[in-house]
């Protein structure tokens, strides 16, 4: 179909795997608040003590959410034009799902243990690889057209590749930059901050853009 070999394994609805997602996202980021607790019945000096030594459970929360936040966003933007998923969609969104699952384990090892850099790295790694599979499960969705309801517009596709790319190519520079530096590669996340402002003004415009087309 419009020269694309057409392929079927295992066809379903779009709707039951996004079903699916959504709870897995609400869980994962539910599970990043269960370390933010403090002993009972402690005195005030105790109390200001303990509160003092979570902090950095509610940074690495913080920091955490936001990050799940953006691909639970990224993972709808993906989905808005499917209407049926392969085998291959399958197989590569439940994958990016256990990794999501699997994000409270490094959060903790940044909150307990952020000055190592075995724990950064880790953290750094599990963000990667979920932006890895992400990035494969657009570039899939996007090269199969006879999935979706509607074409999703090159220029849309694009810029959301590049975005995931940019998220890949950060986190994974902080691996080994993390045995160099715990806090120089924290800070190199940041760059990230200026590059989603881009990329998603970007996609807003060229949405923005499709829909005016289509209507």
């Amino acid at each position: 179909m419009n020269g694309h070999q057409r392929v079927w394994d295992d066809e379903g609805s779009a709707a039951r795997l996004l079903a699916l997602s959504d709870g897995v996202f609400a869980i994962a980021m539910t599970l990043l608040a269960l370390d933010i607790t403090l002993p009972a019945e402690l005195d005030p000096d105790d109390f200001k003590r303990a509160l003092r030594d979570v902090m950095p459970n509610l940074w690495a929360y913080a920091l955490s959410f936001l990050v799940i936040a953006a691909f639970w966003r990224g993972h709808h933007q993906i989905f808005r034009y499917v209407r049926e998923v392969d085998g291959t969609v399958i197989r590569l969104g439940l994958l990016s799902l256990g990794l999501v699952a699997l994000m409270p384990f490094p959060t903790t090892l940044l909150a307990e243990y952020g000055d190592l850099p075995q724990s950064v790295a880790v953290y750094s790694g599990a963000v990667a690889a979920m932006g890895a599979t992400q990035l494969a499960l657009t570039v899939v969705l996007w090269k199969r057209p006879w999935l979706a309801s509607a074409t999703m517009p090159d220029p849309v596709a694009r810029n959301d590749v590049a975005d995931l790319a940019w998220t890949v190519l950060i986190f994974a520079v902080a691996v080994p930059l993390a045995f160099v530096s715990p806090t120089g590669a924290k800070l190199w996340w940041a760059v990230l901050i200026p590059v989603k402002a881009v990329t998603g003004k970007r996609g807003k415009r060229l949405r923005a853009a499709a829909q005016r087309v289509g209507a």
